[in-house]
């Protein structure tokens, strides 16, 4: 009866027998297999060896949670102050108040339902003379959409003496009321201007100044182009005031320098200074034909000039 051998020799005669291993090679597999099992073995000792990890006091979990519930209401309150509001709470905002235009300031406006930007804007008409007469100028407004004044319209009302400094002079001082009158643009001074309703001392002050610049108005529009007065108020005045062409400042576009273009408005320094390049080069100008031929004029610039030169 055979003797049973040991699972080296076993394992050490396979391979050798089936491998033609020499003895060094044979002790050299049997290293790598060692490695690999090591290997294999390893990750599971490490976890039966290393420190398990406490568990979070309860003092810790309550403060992380606290945390998470300051990011929640943090991320809440930055979410409802950039939500743009509904309907219903912009009505809930609204105050509505009887007011008078003409008096309010931004932050009334606003409690009315305007935007910051509207109220500006109502604002800055006011400044630059504006003024509401009756219920219905206010509608003119283009801040006040149709829908806004049907809510205000009940609560307006425009007191006889307009702002608050004017009514302070009607009760100290017998202010002369302004009447509907006629007056002559081009030779009116400041004084003559203030007479005319819807102008004041600024506006009669801008429309001096801008016609010294133009050498006179030859047509009513004209005015809109005065810093400040828009359509609302030239549809205002245009009934009050008459232009007499004639009087109008000429420039004699053959003789003229730079100083006597410069100041008009509606030359640029770029064409003041083709003009009379290409006068000095051509000669005379005979006609407005010979200003079409400067490219840097256009159509509308000739047409706007065309009352103001002589030849």
């Amino acid at each position: 009866m055979h003797q049973k051998r040991p699972t080296r020799f076993v394992i050490k005669h396979w391979l050798t027998h089936y491998f033609s291993l020499t003895k060094r090679e044979y002790n050299a597999v049997l290293a790598l297999l060692g490695l690999i099992s090591l290997t294999i073995v390893t990750p599971y000792i490490y976890e039966s060896f290393s420190p398990k990890e406490e568990l979070m006091t309860d003092y810790e979990t309550k403060a992380i949670h606290k945390l998470t519930l300051i990011d929640q209401e943090d991320f809440r309150s930055k979410a409802d102050r950039y939500r743009r509001p509904n309907a219903k709470e912009l009505k809930a905002k609204i105050t509505l108040f009887k007011f008078d235009p003409n008096q309010i300031d931004v932050t009334d406006w606003e409690k009315l339902g305007l935007s910051t930007k509207q109220a500006q804007s109502i604002l800055n008409y006011r400044s630059k003379g504006g003024k509401f007469y009756k219920v219905d100028d206010v509608k003119k407004m283009y801040a006040i959409s149709p829908t806004v004044f049907e809510r205000l319209q009940p609560y307006i009302h425009i007191e006889a003496g307009g702002s608050r400094n004017e009514q302070w002079n009607t009760k100290h001082v017998k202010m002369p009321v302004k009447q509907f009158i006629s007056i002559e643009i081009n030779t009116a001074d400041t004084t003559n201007l203030d007479q005319v309703k819807g102008i004041g001392p600024t506006f009669a002050r801008r429309i001096v100044s801008y016609r010294g610049r133009l050498g006179g108005f030859y047509k009513k529009e004209q005015l809109m182009e005065v810093y400040g007065l828009d359509s609302l108020k030239f549809n205002e005045i245009k009934g009050q005031i008459q232009i007499d062409p004639s009087l109008i400042k000429k420039i004699d576009i053959n003789t003229a320098d730079f100083e006597i273009f410069k100041n008009h408005p509606y030359l640029k320094y770029k064409q003041i200074n083709a003009i009379i390049q290409y006068r000095k080069q051509h000669g005379n100008y005979t006609s407005i034909a010979d200003l079409k031929k400067l490219l840097i004029l256009s159509s509308q610039t000739i047409e706007q000039l065309t009352p103001y030169l002589q030849f």
